[in-house]
């Protein structure tokens, strides 16, 4: 897809599914500007892509980097073409004993910064805008102990269709729900293949084809959804002994 011309803003860009958006938009011409703590990488990232781009270096669970990202990228691109809210992590759950404030610092990232940054960036969306949050499968399955990230996700969910309300006429607004995609180009496992339809893990490129699907004039008439890419895996149920899966209880 040519996104020459157009300024794309991703969160989580220093590794990952979000590393890969980051080389994938610049790839196809697009401004990339991206944020994440992991400064060393981030700045690796910057000059294989090359200096027209942005990285900052900074934590969206605080309300000042918040703003002071915002700042440079508009300082440098004027406006925005697309906002990828891809960061999240987990702190665990009732298991790990995540605390108050842990359990709150994956909410800020995973949720509020998505949130603050559309508020922020909403007078410098130019036309035929959009916004992608990452979410999850997660939001509708879980494992134990995985309450922060899980919380998250339905949170990063729901903001979706409630943004793609308020912006209706200025900037589509959808999510993308990944299932398991391989971010370490591991060996996976026969019986992991087959716990999804398609035969195979996901990649980060499965992803970022449709974010890019997403960011395009070709999705126009789509907003307030959710796309699930999973290769199909939340739709096969697997009893005990199928495709090499065994329950041993808790």
């Amino acid at each position: 897809m040519d996104f020459n011309n157009k300024t794309i803003v991703i969160t989580g860009g220093a590794n990952g599914i979000g590393r890969c958006m980051v080389e994938e938009f610049a790839k196809n011409g697009a401004n990339v500007a991206f944020i994440d703590v992991d400064k060393l990488n981030g700045d690796k990232l910057l000059l294989e892509i090359g200096s027209k781009h942005l990285f900052f270096h900074g934590d969206i669970s605080k309300e000042k980097v918040l703003n002071e990202f915002v700042g440079a990228v508009v300082e440098r691109y004027e406006g925005i073409d697309c906002l990828i809210n891809n960061a999240c992590i987990s702190k665990g759950g009732i298991i790990s004993n995540c605390s108050f404030d842990d359990f709150n610092n994956v909410l800020k990232i995973g949720v509020t910064a998505p949130y603050m940054l559309t508020k922020l960036f909403a007078p410098f969306f130019r036309k035929s805008a959009s916004i992608v949050n990452i979410s999850s499968t997660r939001s509708i399955m879980s494992q134990a102990d995985t309450e922060s990230y899980t919380a998250a996700k339905g949170g990063i969910s729901a903001l979706t269709h409630a943004l793609a309300v308020s912006l209706a006429g200025k900037v589509r607004v959808n999510s993308i729900s990944p299932g398991w995609i391989d971010t370490s180009n591991g060996n996976q496992s026969s019986n992991d293949k087959n716990q999804h339809l398609v035969g195979r893990v996901g990649t980060p490129m499965d992803i970022v084809k449709t974010a890019m699907f997403l960011c395009s004039d070709d999705s126009g008439f789509i907003t307030g959804e959710n796309i699930t890419v999973d290769g199909g895996m939340t739709k096969l149920m697997i009893y005990h002994g199928d495709n090499g899966w065994k329950y041993n209880g808790i």
